[in-house]
């Protein structure tokens, strides 16, 4: 069998790749890749023959969904994903298999047995680009209102409309609200990107998701980059040079 692995955090990927070594030493990793471009890309220039593709939904330049946009998907997918289980009934509803983060050998097993018994000999990539718009319109109904933060023995409910940036410090996650404070929630940023509206918080680098109203200037930067001033915040926020451009979409939408 020959799998194709999309996802932008390596570590992810080599553990993917390892659990599927475990699974079936003779299943063909053909690669792994990191992003929608470079994805686009390689679907446009290779004609290696697939028969599984994992994806992850948050990719380091947007959704995986959007590579469906641009190429006829050759092969089956399985999703990988940090969404909440209640979010992803949409993919059990329409029959898109996916794969909860942390990924462990049984729900790998699962996976590839139910891609074997269901779509394996049926394969429709039309049907199946169906599916994955309709899941898309029913995740975008979940994403998450409130989050919940520590305030050393208590707990206190922050509204999402109160955050103004997410970033990560010392192994720990932290949000910062209109109220100038600092609150540490239980989520890594991997997860947070993929539980917020992207319409409203949009992930600059892999330390920081700011908002529209987190930041009081944009300044243009070394190497084409752009450097954010953050409200309450001394860190050199910098958008990485291949983020710029979706970032400017971002702002103009």
């Amino acid at each position: 069998m020959k799998v194709l692995i999309i996802e932008d955090e390596r570590p992810a990927a080599r553990r993917l790749e390892k659990l599927l070594e475990i699974y079936n030493d003779s299943i063909e990793v053909v690669d792994k890749i990191p992003s929608v471009k470079n994805a686009v890309s390689w679907f446009n220039n290779n004609n290696k023959p697939l028969d599984l593709v994992f994806m992850d939904i948050q990719l380091a330049d947007g959704l995986s969904f959007e590579i469906f946009e641009h190429i006829e998907m050759p092969a089956p997918v399985i999703f990988t994903t940090a969404y909440d289980e209640y979010a992803l009934k949409a993919f059990k509803v329409n029959s898109i298999d996916y794969l909860l983060k942390p990924i462990d050998i049984e729900e790998l097993t699962t996976a590839i047995e139910k891609w074997e018994r269901i779509t394996k000999k049926s394969f429709d990539e039309s049907a199946m680009v169906k599916q994955i718009a309709e899941a898309m319109t029913m995740l975008q109904t979940n994403y998450k209102n409130r989050f919940i933060v520590k305030i050393g023995e208590h707990v206190k409910s922050i509204a999402i409309a109160d955050i103004q940036y997410f970033y990560s410090k010392e192994k720990a996650t932290f949000c910062h609200a209109t109220d100038g404070r600092n609150y540490l929630l239980d989520h890594p940023l991997e997860k947070i990107v993929e539980m917020v509206n992207p319409e409203k918080f949009y992930r600059v680098n892999r330390g920081y998701i700011i908002s529209m109203e987190a930041f009081d200037d944009i300044i243009s930067y070394s190497n084409s980059r752009l450097k954010i001033n953050l409200k309450d915040c001394d860190d050199e926020v910098i958008v990485s040079r291949d983020r710029v451009g979706d970032f400017k979409k971002w702002l103009d939408n």
